[in-house]
């Protein structure tokens, strides 16, 4: 029943040459060639000399809590490599309303990295218009200076999937540049001491819930006012009962999504928790630092949470306290592990003036010696197979553990993030956490939840056809 996912976005692409007009470099910070300076001015013969030589790579990037100073970096040391390019880069918190102007009137950046769940929707209205270049060969290819293609490199499940290979094909269209990792935190230090062990499937977390009820503790908290971090549970359940494709169908509206059984059977685990008591008094009305500090002073054994935990809460952390990370649980043992991750992906449009240079420097991005600048100056993990070793050095010593899960053989991501969506109010993301609140109150049930939800996710899916 989809028909036109974004039908109006386009549209707006056009809309903003009006409304932004010369303001598109609000807030942006361009990098112009070196050298360049108010005190030099070159004379026609010059400038037309110069650009003979020099090809110009406009890169547009999202200046975000990484800052800019990698890509500055990277900038300078690909000019270094490729002597007849120069880089002009545009780093901006709004990085949307700069180029989106730009790609309207057909002056496209020739590389955007851009997450393509930001609300902007400016990579999802490329997606919809075709207007985003094939990047198989970016990925067959070892990046420069090596011999490995960049796809044996990469992590498996990061390039098949929907938001890399938005039209179902297989084909990648939106490269991997950042990953985070999510899941359940607890104790290692209490766990060895009461000869526990993480649970692999969900009756054995919550037979656990009822040797810490005999110890006076809590099976469970979470950041009751901001119930969003069960991410961590809900899409790794959802998939592992229903099957990857369940998380897809709803992340893309299909009809019916909700009201399969697994599905249903995955939500069912917090009314477990709420009807069995597992859940520490209190979470509904607690803030996340509030939870968090709970958790950290042992009130309750799990809470879900991602590989920021630590830097997050450094001041709350208790003496005797061990960081210890594992995936959302199971219904069977032996069931493939789901993680919930996010990514940010980087791109090129298919007319722009340079795709192919932008897709050396794409392929640039993916060289180990860029990837350990990245761990460096951003202490961010890119996901391909050693990233997490060259990062180590760089990030605390719980986020390591939980990147390092992916090496483990049966454990997947599942790339979270729905379609957006224009011409509704519905936030699907808030139909989908704001309830475990009266689920937890025990005034709601896990099938009406889901009710509930298909109802929501039809309306969004029939204000786009």
């Amino acid at each position: 029943m989809k028909k036109k996912l974004l039908g109006a976005l386009s549209a707006s692409l056009m809309m903003s040459l009006l409304l932004v007009g010369c303001s598109g470099s609000n807030d942006a910070t361009t990098t112009k060639p070196e050298g360049e300076t108010s005190e030099q001015t070159p004379t026609q013969e010059e400038t037309t000399s110069t650009d003979e030589k020099q090809e110009v790579l406009k890169v547009a990037v999202f200046e975000g809590g990484y800052g800019k100073a990698f890509w500055e970096e990277v900038a300078k040391r690909f000019e270094a490599d490729y002597p007849d390019v120069t880089v002009e880069l545009t780093a901006s918190p709004k990085i949307g309303d700069v180029i989106r102007p730009q790609l309207a009137a057909g002056n496209a950046p020739d590389f955007i990295y851009f997450a393509s769940t930001n609300e902007s929707g400016v990579a999802q209205a490329l997606i919809k218009d075709k207007k985003l270049a094939d990047l198989s060969d970016v990925f067959s290819q070892p990046a420069p200076g090596e011999s490995t293609p960049i796809k044996d490199k990469m992590l498996p499940g990061f390039l098949d999937n929907k938001l890399t290979a938005p039209y179902g094909d297989g084909t990648v269209y939106l490269a991997p540049l950042y990953y985070n990792v999510t899941g359940l935190w607890y104790n290692s230090a209490l766990f060895a001491e009461k000869g526990w062990e993480a649970p692999n499937t969900w009756d054995e977390f919550f037979a656990l819930g009822d040797a810490a009820a005999s110890e006076g503790l809590s099976l469970f908290t979470y950041q009751g006012m901001y119930p969003g971090y069960n991410e961590s549970i809900v899409w790794p359940a959802i998939a592992g009962a229903a099957g990857a494709e369940a998380v897809e169908n709803i992340f893309s509206y299909a009809d019916g999504a909700w009201e399969d059984e697994n599905v249903v059977k995955a939500l069912e685990i917090f009314q477990q928790i709420a009807e069995g008591d597992y859940l520490l008094k209190g979470t509904v009305a607690m803030n996340h630092t509030q939870a968090q500090t709970e958790h950290l002073k042992g009130s309750a054994l799990f809470l879900p949470n991602g590989n920021w935990y630590e830097d997050e809460m450094k001041d709350a952390i208790q003496e005797g306290w061990e960081w210890g990370f594992m995936t959302s649980p199971v219904f069977n043992e032996g069931d493939t592990r789901y993680v919930a991750t996010g990514i940010e992906e980087m791109y090129i449009p298919s007319d722009a003036a340079n795709v192919e240079l932008a897709k050396e420097f794409m392929r640039y991005l993916y060289k180990d010696e860029i990837v350990a600048l990245n761990a460096e100056l951003n202490h961010a993990v890119v996901p391909i197979e050693g990233a997490v070793e060259m990062a180590k050095e760089y990030v605390p010593a719980s986020n390591y553990s939980s990147f390092k899960i992916f090496d483990e053989s049966d454990v997947l991501p599942i790339m979270v993030g729905f379609e957006v969506a224009t011409n509704t109010e519905i936030n699907m993301k808030n139909e989908v956490f704001q309830p475990i609140s009266s689920i937890m109150n025990k005034e709601l049930t896990a099938s009406d939840w889901a009710a509930n939800l298909e109802v929501a996710s039809d309306k969004v899916r029939e204000s786009q056809e």
